[in-house]
């Protein structure tokens, strides 16, 4: 296993840190480690260029701040995509070929960590910023080989394709319509939206669920 350069990290470091006006935290140190590990074992030793890597972290928050200065990726390049389990783990897809690895902490890794930590150390947070950094690549990541279940170029999509809903109008991008007694629909008026009008609150739509009046 290629041995991480301790001034490399460093310098990655500072500018997840440089991200939250020079604070480090232990999941901005596990997402850079994370995405160091997910990248090599894909075989890229740095950032792959022309979109080739794609992402999919499983929370959001500073760990992604890690995962954006390790590998490049981010949310405004389409290179970076959140899928919440509220789990500190990212799978990278090699766009290119498919393969696909899912990188996470070992389930024991703040266990681990203290056998990690600074001599005289108590406090556990400090005790997992300095472990994070120092601990082996096999001590602190699993790194498994993974199938995605929505091909990448689904995931992907393609460019420059959009439609209107039938329900609402507005315009749908990247594919992610839904077609309904083939009619396209947004998302939000097929299956329901996370928001609603403030002001129709209880208000029963007669097209806000047109999947519902399409089941037999």
């Amino acid at each position: 296993m290629e041995t991480l350069s301790p001034e490399r990290l460093q310098e990655l470091l500072k500018a997840s840190a440089a991200r939250h006006r020079g604070h480090l935290c232990p999941r901005q140190v596990l997402g850079v480690r994370i995405g160091l590990a997910g990248m090599r074992a894909l075989g890229f030793a740095e950032p792959p260029t022309k979109k080739r890597l794609l992402v999919i972290a499983e929370t959001d928050g500073c760990f992604v701040d890690g995962l954006i200065v390790a590998t490049g990726c981010t949310v405004g390049h389409r290179t970076l995509r959140i899928e919440d389990y509220g789990k500190v783990a990212a799978t990278f897809v090699d766009v290119r070929t498919g393969r696909a690895v899912r990188v996470a902490p070992r389930v024991d890794v703040r266990q681990r960590a203290m056998a990690y930590g600074p001599e005289g150390e108590r406090r556990r947070y400090f005790i997992m910023l300095h472990a994070y950094q120092v601990m082996p690549e096999d001590e602190l990541l699993t790194v498994e080989e993974v199938r995605l279940r929505v091909p990448v170029e689904v995931i992907i999509s393609r460019p420059k394709v959009r439609v209107n809903c039938t329900a609402c109008g507005e315009e749908v991008i990247n594919e992610r319509e839904v077609y309904i007694n083939g009619l396209p629909y947004c998302r939000a008026c097929a299956w329901g939206a996370y928001y609603e009008p403030a002001a129709d609150r209880g208000a029963q739509s007669t097209v806000r669920n047109p999947l519902a009046a399409a089941l037999p």
